[in-house]
């Protein structure tokens, strides 16, 4: 299992320094269950300082695929690496909305990602639209085979792939159990054989009250989080969610 949480554009210093004293004031031990925080860039220093000696690692919340030259605001696979991260999310579906972020470039990532020594985990997803007209599965495959081709089925076992229906990300709107483990047995059979030990999050408006559900399911692996994973609280209690899930010591 892994659980990640991804901190957007939202934070201060001071408060992040709260969230972080807060989490490890009332972390618990996981035996089968990784843990990642992906800050903004500015504040990696400061995270990977604070988690340097604890059980959570760090990453990236996208990554420039150039190893450097003239490209204002961009952050390298190289410089990440240097930073301290362990992970770095590319194809978020934020990124590839807002920045305009193509399927190609997305591949470019996962590539510059792997090459620097980084855990990609590849954000894929359909929008709503796709979904009513019963394409959800037809987007889904086009976005993966693109990465596929261009790395190599191979490449994707030191890789993580996160389903993130894009009509169920910050709405509040979720996947049932059901309707998400449909679309992560259709990603997983995409690898083949490869797809038996491939890491499958979930991240759609994960609460801590949903969380044991999605878990249960086979094929989801763990969850990429966006809000929850600002509140202590929350996301203390879904990181334990897939410990418990995980051991099989449920309540």
């Amino acid at each position: 299992m892994l659980v990640v949480g991804n901190w957007k554009m939202n934070g201060t210093a001071a408060v992040n320094n709260q969230l972080l004293q807060a989490i490890l004031a009332d972390w618990s031990p996981l035996r089968c269950v990784d843990v990642a925080i992906c800050p903004p860039f500015v504040y990696l220093p400061q995270v990977v300082e604070m988690l340097s000696e604890g059980p959570i690692n760090v990453g990236g919340q996208s990554l420039n695929p150039r190893v450097n030259g003239a490209f204002t605001g961009e952050v390298s696979g190289e410089m990440l690496l240097d930073c301290g991260c362990r992970y770095v999310i590319v194809g978020h579906n934020e990124r590839r909305r807002m920045q305009a972020e193509t399927d190609l470039y997305v591949a470019e990532q996962f590539l510059a990602a792997q090459k620097n020594g980084l855990i990609p985990i590849l954000c894929v997803g359909e929008s709503e639209q796709a979904r009513e007209a019963g394409q959800a599965f037809d987007a889904i495959a086009k976005q993966l085979k693109v990465v596929i081709d261009a790395a190599g089925l191979e490449a994707f076992s030191h890789a993580v792939v996160a389903y993130e229906p894009i009509w169920a990300v910050g709405t509040g709107k979720t996947a049932t159990p059901d309707q998400a483990q449909e679309m992560h047995t259709f990603i997983r059979g995409q690898f083949g054989a490869l797809g038996k030990n491939l890491v499958i999050l979930y991240g759609g408006s994960v609460k801590a009250s949903n969380a044991v559900s999605l878990f249960a399911e086979s094929d989801i692996d763990g969850a990429l989080l966006g809000g929850a994973s600002l509140n202590a609280e929350d996301f203390i209690a879904i990181c334990q969610s897939a410990e418990q899930v995980a051991t099989g010591v449920t309540q």
